[in-house]
This record gives structure tokens, C-alpha cells and sequence, in this order.
């Protein structure tokens, strides 16, 4: 009987492992290509679209990301929720990319610096999150397909007391759910 109960649960498990999609394996990247995890103009790292290139069917219908697609971080100055001009590039690539796939969604997850009240971190999180929502509306992502949330400065990208550690800090990651 237990040996039964065994070899069922074995089975069983197999069947769930076989199910699972498994990531493709990554071929070398091309020359002038950005990597994933390669640093973007602020220094942080960017993980691609978080993983939902690249496969088929991903998030660019087969295509890999490149290019301003590439970065899923935009950078804000001390104290503001302005998207500066240089990260306009990387929103309309968003926007268009979204647009053009109406299945995606994304979460926009606004993050501060260390500076400041928790209270007063939580609500500037949330007014950058907004900020590039509001951006990519305008170019005509539906609203259905975005969410917020602020993490004020719980998740920092960079540990330090020193403004280069900050400026990593002080950001909005752009998150493509499954």
C-alpha cells in the first residue's frame, strides 16, 4: 500500500514538473546587443522585461528586447516625480510595446531614497509610480493594463549614505506580470 501511495506521488509530481515551462537557453548576446543585467545610463542593473522576452509568445510576440525596450528603470531627481526627458524614449518604447500587445500588463513599483519620513517615502513612491502611468496612458496604454504600488525606500537597489546610492534608489522599475 505505501508502496503504491510512493510510485503515485512520484507520478504525480512528474506529471506537474513536466508541465512547467522551462526558460530557453540563452545564446551568447550579439555584438552591440545589450545583455540582460547590463548597466543602464544611471549604473543599475536591468533584467531585460523582467524575464518575459525572449521566449516566444513573450511580451514582444517572439522578439527580444533591445534598445530602449531593454530598460525597465527610470530615474528620478531628489524629492521630484518628473520623468526626466532622457527616460522618455524608454516610456514611449514601453507604451508602444504594451499598445500593441493588449494581453500585457505591467506593475509599476515607485521606490525612493532613504531620505525622509516612511510616510513621506511611501506617498513620493507612489507619485512616481503615477507619473509613468499617467505618461503611458497618454500614449494610449489601456488603464486596465497598469498597476501601482510604492515601496518608498523598503527595496533599495543600492546599499549606501552617499548620493550615488541614491540616485540608483530613487527610481520606478516597470514590471511585466505573467
Amino acid at each position: 500500500m505505501k508502496r503504491n501511495i510512493s510510485v503515485a506521488l512520484l507520478l504525480a509530481g512528474a506529471l506537474l514538473l513536466s508541465g512547467c515551462k522551462h526558460p530557453p537557453l540563452k545564446d551568447a548576446p550579439n555584438a552591440g546587443a545589450q545583455a540582460q543585467g547590463s548597466s543602464d545610463a544611471a549604473g543599475a542593473t536591468s533584467q531585460g522585461l523582467n524575464g518575459a522576452a525572449g521566449a516566444e509568445g513573450g511580451a514582444l510576440g517572439g522578439a527580444a528586447a533591445t534598445g530602449a525596450l531593454a530598460r525597465t528603470v527610470i530615474y528620478f531627481d531628489f524629492d521630484k516625480s518628473e520623468i526626466r526627458p532622457e527616460f522618455a524614449d524608454v516610456v514611449s518604447a514601453h507604451a508602444r510595446n504594451l499598445t500593441g500587445h493588449p494581453n500585457l500588463k505591467m506593475k509599476l513599483e515607485g521606490n525612493t531614497d532613504e531620505r525622509g519620513t516612511r510616510e513621506y517615502n511611501i506617498g513620493l513612491g507612489e507619485r512616481r509610480a503615477q507619473a509613468v502611468r499617467r505618461a503611458l496612458m497618454l500614449q494610449g496604454v489601456a488603464e486596465s493594463q497598469l498597476t501601482t504600488v510604492s515601496f518608498g525606500a523598503e527595496r533599495p537597489a543600492a546599499e549606501g549614505d552617499d548620493e550615488t546610492a541614491w540616485a540608483k534608489n530613487r527610481r520606478v522599475e516597470l514590471v511585466y506580470l505573467p
